[in-house]
């Protein structure tokens, strides 16, 4: 099968009105698991409990639900569009044909193929916890020649993207992947969400650096551990409900970028 051909198909899958609907579905059910991931992260900055304060909390919250279930296959099937229009995209380069959009597009292919595997998981009655993939995937990364350095390498890599979303939440650069404005209560949404987002990233990169130093895969804990790391800061009660906040206005603002998005 020859480059155009492959381009082609692609371009019209990525225009295929299933894929664009289930694309917005996508950011959708985005938005909903970050609400309910805020939800947790204030129960853990002021109770003992809270569950798991990541995407595998926020989908056992889904599942033990009033009609979880066909939420848990709306959720399965609005990720696994995402991910197809993510790799439309990195096929295509219709929204930017530089290398960096396309290996972005690759990037959030991967994340949401793995959330649509995690949801589908759920879904199945096969519950999985977040932070334990994360522990197995680094046990298992160390064990190769060289693990230690890409541990460390993947630590600086996901703290990066953290101090992308900084400053795409403060300079408001999100506008940018949206078709016209969805209106101020959505941009200052957007603008707290990708800075919390941020600030719960680089604590996520930061503990992969130093499961890479002390040579312990149990110190990557994933998002729930990197939130619970801001709890056990100084004044961390209260920086950990300013990221809950910044997280549910980040899935406020997912509610916009369903509507306008540029798919």
């Amino acid at each position: 099968m020859d480059t155009p051909n492959v381009k082609t198909a692609a371009h019209e899958a990525g225009n295929s009105a299933i894929v664009e609907r289930g694309a917005r579905l996508g950011y959708a059910v985005s938005g909903l698991l970050h609400l309910l991931i805020a939800y947790i992260a204030l129960k853990v900055a002021w109770t003992s409990g809270g569950g798991s304060a990541d995407q595998s909390g926020a989908l056992a919250t889904l599942a033990s639900s009033s009609g979880g279930p066909f939420i848990l296959w709306v959720t399965v099937v609005g990720f696994a569009l995402l991910a197809v229009w993510q790799l439309t995209e990195a096929i295509t380069g219709a929204h930017g044909a530089e290398l960096g959009d396309r290996v972005k597009a690759l990037g959030k292919l991967v994340a949401y193929a793995a959330l649509t595997w995690t949801a589908l998981k759920f879904a199945t009655g096969s519950s999985t916890s977040s932070g334990d993939q994360t522990k197995d995937f680094t046990t298992s990364l160390m064990g190769h020649t060289g693990g230690r350095l890409l541990v460390g390498a993947l630590g600086v890599g996901v703290a990066a993207v953290g101090g992308y979303h900084i400053y795409k939440g403060w300079k408001a650069k999100f506008l940018e992947d949206l078709t016209e404005h969805p209106g101020q209560w959505a941009v200052r949404a957007g603008r707290a969400g990708y800075v919390a987002k941020g600030v719960a990233l680089i604590v996520v990169g930061g503990l992969f650096v130093v499961a890479a130093v002390r040579k312990a895969p149990s110190e990557a804990t994933g998002l729930d551990g990197g939130l619970r790391t801001l709890r056990e800061a100084p004044a961390g009660t209260i920086l950990l409900t300013l990221v809950a906040v910044g997280l549910a206005a980040f899935g406020v603002y997912c509610g916009a970028r369903a509507r306008y998005a540029r798919v």
